[in-house]
């Protein structure tokens, strides 16, 4: 069996914060501390945004063709 890296980032547009950063959160009342992943243009941000909805697709049909492989045709039947 051979182990596919999957290419998808999830909340890629979203900042993940370490324990104590998510700790002063819950004392920052004003939203001083809340950071996004940001990108120099709009143009940038979306080339990101598709190239990273793609790769979710292709580790979908990566998923797919291994469950098929492996003899898990019960999800691919139609009409059943």
């Amino acid at each position: 069996m051979v182990y596919m890296k999957k290419l998808y980032v999830p909340n890629q547009l979203f900042a993940r914060p370490s324990f104590t950063e998510g700790m002063a959160r819950v004392l920052d009342l004003g939203g001083t501390l809340q950071e996004y992943n940001v990108s120099d243009t709009g143009k940038e941000a979306d080339i990101h945004a598709l190239r990273n909805d793609w790769r979710a697709v292709g580790d979908d049909i990566k998923e797919a063709i291994k469950s098929y492989e492996q003899g898990d045709r019960t999800k691919f039947a139609v009409g059943r």
